[in-house]
Order: structure tokens, then C-alpha cells, then sequence
């Protein structure tokens, strides 16, 4: 499990770094700082699958969710979403834990 929560923790930090160089580079072009939703760099890559999971979440239980993830999630940078789920992983991973000095140093 915690090999898992690595890989995706590096996959989505990777995707975070290319968004953030995007954002960085359209910003230097228009002398401005420039945030690109995360909802309009999905919707450049995948139109089909946004409207499909706005579909699935209107439809779902919790009326008010595709509201709060639309406000909250889809409004951020997405540079900014993805380095934080990739920070969650790599916490959720853990650290590897020391061998003992005492029972290693020794031979």
C-alpha cells in the first residue's frame, strides 16, 4: 500500500510541476500572474469525462456536492490541487522506518 501511495503521490506532483510551468509560462508571456483554473485545463484535455462526472455527481445523494467541488476544487489553480492530493499520498505513504543501530551496527 505504501508503494502505491508513492507512485501516485510522484504521478500527481508531476502533473502538478507541469500545470505550474504552464501557469509560469503564460504568466511571463502576459507580464501578469496568470492561474489557470483547474476546471478549464480539464476541459482542454477532457471535455467528455468533465461533463460526464458533473453528470454523475448532480445525479448523486448529495445535491449540493457538484456546487462545492465546482466553488472550491475546480475553481483552484490546478497546479495547486494536484500538489496538494500528491502532499496527502505522500504523507498517507509514510516514512520508512530506521533499523536499530544496535542490532545492524554489529556484525
Amino acid at each position: 500500500m505504501r508503494f502505491i501511495c508513492t507512485i501516485l503521490s510522484f504521478f500527481l506532483l508531476a502533473i502538478g510541476v507541469v500545470l505550474a510551468v504552464v501557469d509560469a509560462t503564460r504568466s511571463i508571456a502576459a507580464h501578469e500572474w496568470v492561474f489557470t483554473p483547474l476546471s478549464d485545463s480539464w476541459q482542454s484535455v477532457a471535455p467528455g469525462l468533465l461533463a460526464s462526472v458533473e453528470a454523475a455527481l448532480r445525479s448523486s445523494s448529495a445535491t449540493g456536492l457538484w456546487d462545492a467541488v465546482n466553488a472550491f476544487v475546480l475553481q483552484a489553480p490546478g497546479w495547486a490541487v494536484f500538489f496538494v492530493l500528491g502532499l496527502l499520498f505522500m504523507l498517507a505513504a509514510g516514512r520508512r522506518k530506521k533499523p536499530h543501530e544496535f542490532a545492524h551496527g554489529f556484525h
